[in-house]
């Protein structure tokens, strides 16, 4: 691909990503059903009543951000309202319980306790705790929450809004299709690469069905959906559940980055950095859930701080892409921008520089919808890489054969287009010379139309069991050549394997002799020698008893 023509992709990629961005925040901006109200806080005190705190107005402290208080039991205060909204909405968090107190204008004051269970069955869409305010003619004045048990991490109640359960609907509406979108097209792509690798089987598209696999089911539990399908688990183990899976998501990523971009991009330091990374994504996430709620602060900030390595990691891959001239580096710098710059934004969040917000706690769908559909080109980029170097690769064999002497009845070399292509290597080669047995008894079995199949089947035979560089002829009648650097193999061994599986015309039964050398052909006179000794070699299997092998000893060079 040409420069150009990488700079008007990378510019084209970069204008959809900005009207991405630019159009999200506009479209989950709908999604935070309700009107905002202010509250206070107030750390429980033995003897505490909620008609009491409902009055205590010298007990809220509303200046203070809800982080610096500390894990705890609280209760938090709406300011004074005058309000007939059906719902109370805020953000899911970690707690254990939680008693919504709601005061009317006419004294009656009515109660809500919700516990773990009950939180996982008050969430919609988005991952919001939404409550009933039951409808009386006085309208409500106060709202007052006692939580029991709160890991304050981003806030004990975070984001409180009135709605209407039109506001609700509507929500859950837009969200659900927004998550629905991303689940539609994790689920197609996951799809379309699993029937790709059925074909093609190359390593990167199992990493990325792999990717888009967890990316999913973060998305499923994130999105507040798994609640949905598991009425009776604890909010709690959802949130676990969500470090988790929030992890895996990012080892995976990389996992997927390292088996796609060519292999000497992750040698050295660079591949061993990331599987530490890796490593540690994983391990402290099984800590988290594992410890958690114990210290639960330390344990979210411990997490969060496990993500850094990976967002520091990636600008070095990229210099090592760039230095390395990689054929994928614009792709994958276009599709981890978005999920670096997010990822920054969510540790900053849980070291409390930033300020919850639905569409912050919501962001990682943006970032997993780019990675994905970005990475998917990538995908459909590298089978282009390959498609051009198969062509490429094709042209010059069909090419090679063009100047080179052919037979035309089995499409090998003839015995002077082998003599072109092999006379002239200095280094040490493998001749591997076969002749059918009794041929002329097959010619004679078959006619000479099934004698030109059995020949046909024979080189079909040597091209399977010869590596790629091998030079392959027919010399003349029913005699072949094979032609290889000397490695050590045992060539001949694994034609005569291969002959006698191969099924001949009327499954007549076709063996073949072999005979070997090994020795330079710099030179006519070094292959008239090596020539001779394997021809001696061949006539030793035959008068061995035939469909066998002999090798020579190598020949001195002349």
């Amino acid at each position: 691909m040409s420069g150009r023509t990488t700079l008007r992709l990378l510019y084209g990629a970069l204008i959809a990503l900005v009207a991405l961005l630019t159009a999200w925040p506009a479209a989950a901006q709908q999604g935070i059903a309700g009107t905002p109200i202010a509250i206070c806080v107030a750390p429980v005190r033995p003897g505490d009543t909620a008609a009491a705190m409902l009055r205590a107005d010298d007990r809220y402290d509303c200046a203070r951000a809800q982080t610096e208080f500390g894990p705890g039991d609280y209760w938090v205060r709406s300011t004074r309202l005058a309000t007939r909204a059906e719902t109370i909405r805020t953000a899911s968090v970690w707690q254990d319980s939680a008693t919504l107190y709601i005061a009317y204008a006419d004294g009656m004051v009515l109660t809500d306790r919700m516990d773990g269970v009950d939180a996982t069955r008050s969430i919609r869409m988005g991952a919001i705790f939404e409550r009933p305010l039951p409808a009386r003619a006085a309208p409500i004045t106060r709202l007052l929450w006692k939580v029991d048990g709160s890991a304050n991490l981003r806030g004990i109640v975070v984001g409180p809004r009135l709605a209407t359960l039109h506001e609700s609907a509507r929500s859950d509406l837009l969200l659900g299709s927004l998550y629905s979108a991303f689940g539609g097209l994790c689920l197609a792509l996951l799809v379309y690469n699993l029937a790709l690798w059925g074909a093609l089987k190359h390593g990167f598209q199992l990493a990325y069905c792999g990717m888009v696999s967890v990316l999913m089911l973060y998305a499923f539990s994130s999105s507040g959906a798994m609640a949905w399908a598991f009425p009776g688990m604890e909010n709690n183990t959802r949130l676990r559940i969500n470090y988790l899976l929030l992890s895996i998501s990012a080892a995976s990523a990389l996992a997927f980055a390292r088996s796609f971009f060519e292999r000497r991009i992750f040698e050295g330091w660079i591949g061993r950095a990331a599987t530490g990374v890796s490593i540690a994504l994983l391990a402290t996430s099984l800590i988290v859930v594992s410890l958690t709620p114990w210290r639960m602060s330390l344990l979210d900030r411990l997490f969060a701080v496990s993500f850094m390595p990976l967002i520091a990691l990636v600008p070095f891959i990229l210099w090592e892409a760039w230095r390395k001239r990689s054929n994928y580096l614009w792709l994958f710098t276009i599709a981890w921008a978005a999920p670096v710059v997010l990822a920054g934004f969510r540790v900053a969040d849980h070291f409390h520089h930033v300020s919850w917000s639905l569409l912050l706690d919501n962001s990682t769908i943006l970032s997993m919808t780019v990675e994905a559909l970005i990475s998917s080109v990538a995908i459909a980029y590298r089978f282009r890489v390959i498609a051009i170097e198969r062509d490429e690769a094709r042209e010059k064999v069909i090419a090679t054969r063009l100047l080179a002497d052919a037979d035309p009845l089995t499409g090998l070399l003839n015995r002077r287009g082998f003599l072109q292509a092999a006379i002239g290597r200095a280094q040490p080669h493998l001749l591997v010379l076969a002749d059918i047995d009794h041929f002329k008894a097959v010619n004679e079995a078959l006619g000479h139309d099934g004698g030109d199949e059995v020949l046909r089947v024979m080189a079909r035979a040597l091209r399977a069991a010869a590596p790629p560089d091998a030079l392959i002829a027919r010399l003349g009648g029913e005699e072949f050549a094979l032609l290889v650097p000397d490695c050590g193999q045992d060539l001949a061994g694994e034609v005569l394997a291969r002959v006698r599986s191969e099924r001949m015309p009327f499954d007549i039964r076709v063996t073949v002799s072999l005979g070997t050398c090994i020795g330079p052909i710099a030179s006519e006179q070094n292959w008239k020698t090596l020539y001779r000794d394997a021809d001696q070699a061949l006539f030793a299997a035959k008068s061995a008893g035939r469909d066998r092998v002999r090798h020579a000893l190598a020949p001195i060079a002349a």
